[in-house]
């Protein structure tokens, strides 16, 4: 199964966080507040996204590649992280 996760209300509770925070940056800038404290909330923002996926990428390896036995999907898969993991350092 995709996307299935042990943890499911958690990572929804972290996605509402982070739609909360970015609710917050709108206005701010709609309040014209001070440039570099909305540039520290964006940061936070981008620090909490990067937090999420870590935690995605964790389940992933933890779960959905140990689950799927299919030996001929292995490079397959291997592919798909090596994809994420670059994605992640740009």
């Amino acid at each position: 199964m995709h996307g299935v996760h042990k943890d499911n209300k958690k990572i929804v509770s972290r996605i509402k966080r982070i739609m909360g925070q970015l609710e917050g940056v709108e206005k701010m800038i709609q309040a014209d507040k001070y440039c570099i404290d909305i540039i520290t909330q964006t940061s936070a923002i981008k620090s909490a996204i990067s937090s999420l996926e870590d935690e995605m990428l964790q389940s992933h390896l933890a779960h959905c590649l140990t689950k799927d036995t299919n030996k001929s999907r292995i490079k397959e898969m291997q592919e798909e992280i090596i994809k994420v993991y670059k994605l992640k350092r740009k």
